[in-house]
């Protein structure tokens, strides 16, 4: 879709151009726009419902669409946790919010919305979570907000924004064996700094892109906030619109932003993909980027297939096409957690499920559980683990004194048979 003017914009200035109900907006100007969606979970939604009760406003602005998934510590780990969803399921009752995903239908909510049919193109969507950048895979603005902005906008369907500036990623070649989506984003992390894109747009393009999948999409937009982006977004191509048509989508359902040709960037990179590794972030920060092979003395105390970043279907294919017929060290604990109910049901189909469980695993319900040290897998001191998680910070999984090691499903699953981070054989 075009915007009726002569000065040429990136994608994410026609969307948020869009939501102002303007023609163009300019880098670095304060606007407010109206949003499509406003997120929250179990952690976060409590304290936007605290502040939107302060307003004394009696009504949300629209019932469809607002997003509330207990996913955090879910099922409850606790009595605190239990209260907090208790909570939110009284708030979605009293105020008839229709996307409420209780146990039995919810999953980790960045894989669950678009799951849903609730992130489409060219929307603008907001969530108190800071992964909520994940919806850009479909040619959407997403970003994460502090509870306080959630509780304005669940009252008035407005938030404001800084247009920000945007670096493009233009990656060109063919993928190396078992090298996905998660080692593209960690070596564009490793490359330019947890701050590198600081209240940046991160635009992803070029040849290896076109054939990476929905899948590795969503991963590299979850942890576009790992670089200090605002935002991470992909152009809209025959793959976007094969994934919205299984979700029952059709294109009157959404608007197709694309970047002018001579649109202005703040930087860009241009990247050989064929030039990549299997890559892993060591302790303790997802920008300290090391190569897989050369970490191969490492040894570790658990392995965590899963999260929002890479819990989805083709995660656990390559962690089944790895693990299936063989057993897990048995000095280590391997925790494998589907993303959504679904992608559980399609795994427990394909006959993953059965293959991780002979092979040693534990099978989770879809939760975010271990990756932020909540529960179904926390580390005690001195514990290493691998993760596909999107953060390895002090402490992150559980005790100060453990250490998390970041990587994609392939070098997780190679580990796990090991006990050592590892790359699996071509």
């Amino acid at each position: 879709m075009s915007l009726k003017n002569n000065k040429p914009q990136t994608i994410t200035q026609k969307i948020l151009a869009y939501h102002c109900g303007k023609d163009y907006v300019e880098e670095g100007e304060i606007v407010n726009a109206n949003v499509d969606l406003v997120l929250g979970n179990d952690i976060t939604m409590p304290l936007a419902i605290g502040e939107f009760k302060k307003t004394g406003i009696k009504k949300v602005f629209d019932e469809n669409k607002i997003a509330i998934v207990p996913d955090h510590f879910t099922p409850n780990k606790d009595i605190k946790s239990a209260e907090q969803s208790k909570l939110i399921r009284v708030f979605a009752n009293e105020y008839n919010i229709k996307n409420y995903f209780e146990i039995g239908c919810m999953g980790i909510e960045h894989a669950l919305i678009p799951e849903a049919g609730l992130a489409v193109p060219g929307g603008l969507i907001i969530g108190a979570d800071s992964h909520t950048c994940t919806y850009g895979a479909l040619g959407a603005l997403s970003t994460g907000m502090g509870s306080t902005d959630i509780g304005m906008a669940m009252a008035t369907g407005k938030t404001w924004f800084m247009v920000p500036k945007t670096i493009q990623f233009r990656f060109n070649g063919k993928l190396n064996p078992w090298v996905s989506g998660k080692d593209l984003i960690l070596y564009v992390i490793g490359k330019i700094g947890v701050d590198g894109a600081l209240y940046k747009s991160m635009e992803f393009t070029g040849s290896t892109i076109d054939n990476l999948s929905m899948d590795g999409r969503f991963t590299m937009a979850n942890m576009a906030i790992e670089a200090g982006a605002k935002f991470g977004v992909f152009n809209v191509d025959i793959k976007t619109k094969e994934f919205l048509n299984s979700i029952g989508k059709n294109e009157k359902d959404y608007k197709i932003f694309k970047s002018d040709e001579d649109a202005k960037y703040e930087k860009i990179y241009d990247i050989n993909a064929s030039e990549i590794e299997l890559l892993v972030a060591a302790p303790h920060l997802p920008s300290n980027i090391k190569k897989a092979k050369d970490l191969h003395d490492v040894k570790i105390d658990q392995v965590v297939i899963g999260s929002c970043t890479n819990g989805r279907f083709e995660d656990l294919k390559v962690a089944n096409d790895i693990i299936a017929g063989n057993k897990v060290n048995k000095n280590i604990r391997v925790i494998i957690i589907p993303a959504t109910q679904k992608i559980y049901l399609d795994a427990l189909k394909a006959g993953f499920i059965e293959n991780f469980i002979k092979a040693g695993c534990v099978v989770s319900t879809p939760t975010c559980g271990p990756c932020l040290g909540g529960h179904m897998g926390v580390l005690a001191e001195g514990e290493v683990a691998v993760s596909t998680t999107n953060r390895n910070f002090v402490g992150r999984m559980g005790h100060p004194k453990s250490e998390v090691y970041l990587a994609g499903p392939a070098v997780a699953a190679a580990a796990a048979l090991t006990g050592r981070i590892s790359i699996p054989q071509v």
